[in-house]
């Protein structure tokens, strides 16, 4: 049973048509605003959508020898997640003007094999959040970069790029800032349009 099958006989059980959004964090850090972005995104996707977050800590640096010899658990369980999913929402950090090493090194084992990666024709929205004032837009450019040879469907505008992040964030990392919840509802709402125009989800 392929990917697609697997995903119609999931929802078909539940008795709704969900959308299933798998969330990526570039960032490791245990109070990382992107995670709490994340999490705030979970909050305010539309009722016919749910996101799930995956953690990337375990993904071992990209290696053709390694990858050769078979791929490691981590990397295998990303596969599959991604494979599974609808839609994929990943939220950068900005670091010295460029995304994550973090994230980029999981895309760089999701492209794989080239031309017949997971991320082919995979929908794909882009957000971020960041102490300074650029609110991680160069990073989120790096990102529709790198995913653009593997062949993923990156949904374009609307832009959410959260600035000083402290300000927006309470200390319990709960997303305050209504313009920044609206930006993401905006986002999430053209993401799942954009999955079920590539992926239709039967009743």
């Amino acid at each position: 049973m392929g990917p697609d099958a697997r995903r119609d006989h999931r929802r078909h059980h539940r008795g709704a048509c969900v959308t299933k959004i798998l969330g990526i964090s570039g960032s490791l850090r245990e109070r990382s605003y992107n995670t709490a972005l994340l999490r705030a995104a979970a909050e305010l996707v539309p009722p016919d959508a749910e996101i799930e977050l995956f953690d990337l800590a375990a993904i071992p640096l990209y290696n053709d020898d390694v990858e050769s010899a078979g791929d490691p658990a981590p990397v295998a369980e990303l596969r599959a997640a991604v494979a599974d999913a609808d839609a994929l929402l990943l939220a950068t950090p900005e670091y010295n003007r460029g995304t994550s090493g973090v994230l980029k090194n999981a895309i760089d084992w999701l492209s794989r094999p080239a031309l017949a990666s997971v991320l082919r024709w995979k929908p794909v929205a882009i957000m971020g959040a960041s102490s300074g004032r650029g609110g991680t837009r160069r990073a989120q450019q790096q990102v529709r970069d790198a995913l653009l040879f593997p062949g993923a469907i990156v949904l374009e505008p609307p832009d959410v790029a959260v600035p000083i992040a402290w300000e927006r964030f309470d200390p319990d990392l709960h997303l305050t800032d209504e313009n920044a919840g609206a930006a993401v509802t905006e986002l999430l709402t053209g993401l799942v349009e954009l999955a079920q125009q590539h992926h239709p989800v039967a009743a």
